[in-house]
């Protein structure tokens, strides 16, 4: 599913989430409105259990909302089945966890390659190695991610989302397993990558320094986008 040709932006149409507990209906997130324009980068900024998360799952495709749209390139998410979303992302998206969402029994390369040849790109092992010593772990490519540092598990994950120039990033608190001095690096090699791909940037975090560098913020509050 080639999106290139598409007005690139995402979009959130009242937008909403809610979940069934054992107390009843939970709200995570109600009537959330906004247009992104491609190449921009933005900060979701809200404390622990605003919505943060379920936010970009949603305008990634990762979950389906309750109620509303999330729109990528003009293309209705909730119109798709799981298959189609799959197709979408492989081809345009890219994910950064928090917690690196390495997959343990393959090398750094091989993780790299993943999405490159779900995407079927040509040449994905040239590909990977490119993309893998432009984030400095050129001499790491065939260490598992056991044996990785947490910095370099994260530089690893950032070269799998880039591989496949992806024309949107999310990235969910991406240095929330960080020390400082490691996550000023790893943002600096973000923003870095964004620029040079052209890629829109959609990140949440809770540190309003980093959400500085951003082109624009919104603010989630208790499911709720306030001070846009």
């Amino acid at each position: 599913m080639d999106l290139q040709q598409s007005s690139g932006f995402v979009q959130a149409i009242q937008l909403g989430k809610q979940v069934t507990t054992s107390e009843g209906p939970l709200v995570i997130l109600d009537d959330i409105n906004f247009s992104i324009a491609a190449g921009t980068s933005v900060a979701i900024l809200g404390a622990s259990g605003s919505g943060k998360t379920t936010l970009l799952g949603l305008l990634a495709g990762l979950d389906a909302s309750s109620t509303g749209q999330a729109l990528i390139n003009d293309i209705d998410l909730g119109s798709l089945d799981e298959d189609g979303r799959a197709l979408l992302r492989a081809d345009n998206v890219g994910f950064v966890f928090q917690n690196f969402q390495l997959l343990k029994g393959l090398t750094a390369l091989e993780n790299v390659m993943l999405p490159l040849e779900l995407a079927t790109a040509a040449k994905p092992a040239e590909a990977a190695r490119g993309i893998l010593s432009r984030v400095g772990l050129a001499d790491r490519m065939h260490h598992y991610p056991g044996q990785l540092s947490g910095g370099e598990q994260q530089r690893c994950a950032i070269a799998r989302a880039f591989a496949a120039s992806p024309q949107v990033l999310f990235a969910d608190e991406p240095t929330g397993n960080l020390d400082q001095a490691t996550g000023k690096r790893i943002i600096d090699l973000l923003f870095e990558l964004n620029r040079e791909q052209g890629t829109t940037l959609i990140m949440a975090t809770h540190d309003e320094e980093l959400a500085s560098q951003c082109d624009r913020r919104l603010h989630l509050q208790g499911g709720k986008l306030v001070n846009q």
